[in-house]
């Protein structure tokens, strides 16, 4: 053979390396890269996760690109591949990905409001969040999530507009993590097809869900995060049980799970609760940036409980009193009232496992002039919370909402969405000045509470009331997170005032404040 000649036949091989190189699927790629020895396991393994999963194309690819990274994450820490495809277990993704979506879910009753008032300046949002004591493997946490989302199908959904009502579809993709950018609570695109109405974030050692209240509240919230973050754990190689608020990603949803529990209030006639005026509001110039802060005060559980008890309190009742103070300070009104809404959990007076919505509140009401020391508003505000939050007023409250509700089921969606908005204004924020949510003491199986540092809960921020607080509790620490709508600082400031004159000493941190 010539020179010429070899060197063509040379130039047609190489070629031919090129494009078979080029057409080779990621998991071909990745497979060139292992040793022989390793090559069948993984190759059995791609090909069997094709059987699971039906998705667009470009979905397909993108989740086998998650799992070659989860692999390729394992080989770095020494796991090797046969125990990184047992951690992997193709079933657990059992026919989520490989079945069509048909199932659809009408709205609950708390829920329906929410998409209804979004195109006007607002969507409720909330974030949870769990700080784990070592950095988050995003590699892994993408693979919880993926095998995580199935056992959760009424968050599996997109946010859908029939004639009458919203609805929630259900839609198979790919869900995918993200690293935290910006502010917490940002409102979610929901008008593309298919997107969802929840997100998963990733920050240092903290894994956050949030969610658009459409879908959940913060139990049920609570749940999937909790339930994501065992899996979590589990594929990095921690045993770690069902129970304690850990769905079993195995097991088969549960229909009373998806349940509209206001239904249970359709029958009843008397409604009573939505009567409020206007309150006041806590100064400050309302920022475009929504929130334009969110800060964290974290304290020490038992001296909180301790000084809650010393006062003859609860830690609602002690928050809710000091809160007061600090809008107080923070309005430059002097006459009027303040008033607090505290969400009330309606699981605590029924047997229910809904992880959909299922809460009410109470408002706690003070005039201006009635607010003067922690000592002399303590048993009035403690009354009010015993009086307002009590079975027989919840009820009634509900029994309004379903009323409401009812009385403009027939009503084209075009002609609600304004009436929402009336509703939204006259019920909704003008009513009150801040809201406290307590969602109390997270439990865990012990197994995974010694891999988690803390917890912490946002409020997202609405349109009037210049603050928002939430807080929950874990092991020693209670975290209680001030979400802003205004760069004014006084409403903080206050809160961290009388927390020290407390003995409560907090460690503040935060988000950067943005300002206009």
């Amino acid at each position: 053979m010539s020179t010429n000649t070899a060197s063509i036949a040379g130039h047609k091989e190489r070629e031919k390396r090129r494009r078979k190189k080029a057409t080779a699927t990621a998991p071909e790629l990745y497979m060139n890269t292992l040793a022989e020895s390793e090559r069948h396991t993984v190759d059995a393994y791609f090909q069997r996760l094709a059987q699971y999963i039906d998705l667009p194309k470009s979905q397909h690819e993108d989740m086998e690109r998650d799992f070659i990274k989860a692999l390729q994450y394992y080989e770095s820490t020494g796991v090797t591949i046969e125990e990184a495809t047992e951690r992997m277990a193709l079933h657990k993704l059992g026919g989520f990905y490989a079945h069509p979506p048909l199932r659809w879910y009408s709205l609950d009753s708390a829920a329906k409001i929410y998409p209804m008032s979004m195109g006007y300046r607002r969507m409720s949002m909330f974030r949870l969040a769990v700080y784990l004591k070592e950095q988050i493997v995003p590699e892994l946490l993408q693979i919880a999530l993926t095998f995580t989302i199935k056992r959760f199908p009424s968050f599996a959904t997109t946010l859908k507009r029939g004639f009458f009502w919203h609805y929630l579809d259900s839609t198979k993709r790919r869900f995918v993590i993200e690293p935290e950018s910006g502010h917490p609570c940002k409102p979610l695109i929901i008008h593309t097809s298919g997107s969802q109405s929840f997100r998963v974030q990733y920050y240092r050692n903290r894994i956050s869900a949030e969610f658009f209240h459409v879908l959940t509240d913060a139990r049920g919230g609570m749940v999937f995060l909790n339930t994501l973050t065992a899996e979590y754990l589990r594929l990095l190689g921690h045993d770690i049980p069902e129970g304690n608020g850990v769905f079993d990603i195995g097991a088969a949803p549960n229909e009373c799970e998806t349940r509209d529990e206001f239904r249970r209030f359709e029958q009843r006639r008397k409604g009573s609760g939505f009567r409020q005026g206007r309150a006041l509001q806590m100064s400050g110039r309302l920022s475009r940036n929504r929130p334009c802060q969110v800060l964290h005060f974290e304290l020490e559980l038992p001296a909180l409980l301790n000084y809650a008890r010393s006062k003859n309190t609860t830690i609602t009742g002690l928050m809710v009193a000091l809160m007061f103070l600090a809008c107080k300070f923070a309005t430059e009104e002097n006459r009027g009232d303040i008033r607090i809404q505290v969400p009330v959990n309606m699981r605590k007076f029924y047997d229910s496992r809904t992880i959909r919505n299922f809460a009410m509140y109470c408002g706690i009401s003070l005039k201006l002039s009635e607010i003067t020391t922690l000592e002399e508003i303590l048993p009035e505000i403690d009354r009010q919370l015993t009086e307002r939050s009590a079975q027989e007023v919840m009820e009634e409250m509900a029994v309004s909402a379903v009323n409401i509700v009812r009385s403009v089921r027939f009503l084209p969606l075009f002609i609600k969405r304004p009436v929402a908005a009336a509703l939204h204004g006259f019920l909704g924020e003008n009513a009150f000045t801040n809201t406290f949510s307590n969602i109390g003491a997270v439990d865990l199986p012990l197994q995974m509470a010694k891999h988690i540092e803390k917890f912490d809960f946002v409020l997202g921020s609405g349109t009037v009331n210049r603050a928002y607080c939430g807080i929950v509790s874990f092991a020693e620490t209670a975290v209680l997170s001030v979400t802003k709508l205004t760069v004014n600082p006084s409403f903080e400031d206050k809160m961290y005032e009388l927390l020290v004159g407390c003995g409560l000493s907090p460690k503040v941190s935060g988000s950067v404040l943005h300002e206009d």
